[in-house]
């Protein structure tokens, strides 16, 4: 072979490197923009609309970018007379919704909020919390959601914190905020008279005048639970495309025009979630300040809801109805109920989808990772304790204490990468990346088809006698007693063994059991190291308002209780 040919064959692994290179660089633009694009069609959010409709969308578009203002510009403009918000109060028309949010956004600006200003929402779920998020993006600024269930001093202690400009809080929580000094309060929802300044009179006394040409996109910040401390200020990243959206709706079959009720807190990531996916849908939001189980039966069926967003303990509470109670609503419209904030025990979700059928979506992830996992009615009727699997566009990993991958079947610790992770704390601190791959804080292991299990916080696995033991897989077994309404185990500290577990049990309503009687039970399914010591009788668990166990809440644990 002659020099001149054998420098041509060393070429070619360069060449067809570097083409195969350019085509991976095209499918990864092209292909998700294509999916993303079939997913809106399918699923009705994008279809033809009259010439003149599309134009004023496409103004639109060029006026707020991907951001929540964007949604009720364009339902104003293809279905204004279609409900964007029922609650309480009645209903608000997309029109209405958009025309107020833009006289509300003018009041803000007389007030001094400006783009990059923080304003604060303490609002339970009505269509005041809507307005205010909206009408805040319109200026730019951003949207501090500040958890309902926090004490006055908590309160106190984020407002400070995250430098708000204006506080919108419900009149409930006003006798228990005290902003800083030059910080004014707007009063949202009030059951009666008020010595404060209202949203609806900062509504009415303004004009519909055009607001500052395409500000900044205005950011939520979400407090973490603070379940075991302070809570944190998270900044949700701005999306640049409908991506995140379809990347749920491509397991998730939402439809545009849906009737959607909204259970799930609007100031925690999983209600947020529901906002924002109900904006791209031109969904109808159905929202109650508080949640009660007999009630949103009824709203279910008087508004005809066709999906639902819950916690699991909701998905607890109305399984609790008596069946003749629950039997007198009619769900069978309610295609999708999709579940987050908290762990799904296995038990509920069988005894959930026997009673309401194959509606249930279980959603894995954090208020700082979005989503890591979706399981499906199919994946729970298969194996109702898994997490599911990551969609499209995430990938999921589960690595060791050193960063290298762990074997299918073995635990370890649960890492993601995803379009919404997020942009860090407030406070400046972020979460470790190992490439690009956030923990989520949880242990867990995927099987051999890829199903991913959940075992527990890593902070909450103890260390009893020598033996990992990961209290979730006793608290899933206790739980499933038919006498049990819910328990939670957790570690406490122990002179013989280092730590052992205590179980914290709630009965059903005229049920009856005995400490011993659970022991014996468990004694049956599991290792000596993963049977509770400790049985602790409660009349309800202490949880946040988003349905979260509190452990400082739990009561201490005494000599007479241990055996």
């Amino acid at each position: 072979m002659t020099s001149e040919r054998i420098a041509k064959a060393r070429r070619r692994p360069r060449w067809a490197a570097d083409t195969a290179a350019r085509i991976t660089r095209w499918a990864e633009r092209r292909v998700p923009a294509a999916l993303d694009a079939l997913t809106l069609v399918k699923q009705g959010v994008v279809r033809p609309m009259r010439p003149d409709k599309l134009l004023r969308t496409a103004f639109a578009y060029r006026r707020w970018g991907i951001a929540i203002p964007l949604g009720y510009a364009v339902g104003a403009i293809r279905h204004p007379d279609r409900p964007a918000v029922i609650d309480e109060r009645g209903a608000l028309s997309f029109a209405e919704v958009d025309q107020r949010t833009t006289r509300l956004a003018n009041a803000l600006r007389e007030h001094g909020v400006e783009s990059g200003s923080r304003v604060a929402i303490l609002c339970r779920n009505h269509h005041g919390f809507v307005e205010a998020v909206l009408a805040a993006s319109k200026l730019g600024a951003d949207s501090v959601l500040v958890n309902t269930g926090m004490s006055g001093e908590q309160v106190s202690a984020v407002l400070a914190e995250q430098g708000v400009r204006l506080v919108i809080a419900d009149s409930e929580f006003t006798g228990h905020v005290s902003p800083p000094e030059g910080v004014e309060l707007v009063v949202s929802w009030t059951e009666g008279t008020t010595s404060h300044t209202t949203v609806e009179q900062l509504i009415g006394r303004s004009g519909t005048d055009a607001l500052p040409k395409r500000p900044r996109h205005g950011r939520m910040i979400v407090l973490t639970s603070g379940t075991t401390g302070t809570p944190k200020g998270a900044r949700r990243p701005d999306p640049a495309s409908l991506s995140p959206a379809t990347t749920i709706m491509s397991r998730v079959p939402l439809r545009s025009g849906e009737r959607m009720m909204v259970c799930a807190p609007l100031f925690h990531t999983w209600g947020l979630a529901g906002f924002q996916l109900g904006t791209v849908l031109g969904a109808t939001l159905v929202l109650h300040r508080r949640f009660d189980p007999q009630q949103t039966m009824a709203a279910l069926q008087r508004h005809r809801c066709t999906s639902m967003f819950a916690v699991p303990v909701m998905l607890q509470r109305l399984l609790e109805l008596p069946p003749e109670q629950r039997r007198s609503y009619d769900h069978r419209g309610l295609r999708i109920v999709a579940c987050s904030g908290s762990a799904l025990p296995g038990e509920l979700a069988k005894d959930f989808q026997r009673v309401f059928g194959s509606v249930l979506y279980n959603f894995y992830g954090s208020t700082e990772a979005s989503w890591v996992s979706i399981a499906t009615p199919g994946d729970l009727r298969a194996n109702p304790d898994t997490a599911g699997r990551p969609p499209r566009g995430t990938t999921l990993s589960i690595l060791d204490d050193t960063g290298a991958s762990v074997r299918r079947g073995e635990t370890g610790n649960i890492h993601v990468r995803n379009d919404m992770l997020f942009e860090g704390y407030t406070n400046g601190r972020s979460s470790e990346q190992h490439d690009g791959l956030m923990p989520t804080g949880d242990l867990g292991y995927l099987d051999e088809s890829g199903s991913l299990f959940v075992v527990g916080r890593a902070d909450d696995m103890i260390v009893s006698g020598g033996e990992n033991v990961y209290p979730k897989e006793t608290e899933d077994l206790i739980s499933g007693f038919p006498e049990v309404s819910e328990a939670v185990v957790t570690g406490v500290e122990d002179p013989k063994y280092g730590q052992r577990l205590a179980a914290f049990v709630v009965l059903h309503e005229g049920a009856t059991l005995d400490a011993d009687t659970v022991r014996e039970r468990t004694r049956e399914r599991l290792s000596n190291f993963a049977r509770p010591r400790d049985v602790v009788f409660l009349d309800a668990l202490p949880r946040n308002a988003t349905g979260k166990v509190v452990p400082g809440g739990l009561p201490a644990v005494t000599p007479e209780q241990s055996r």
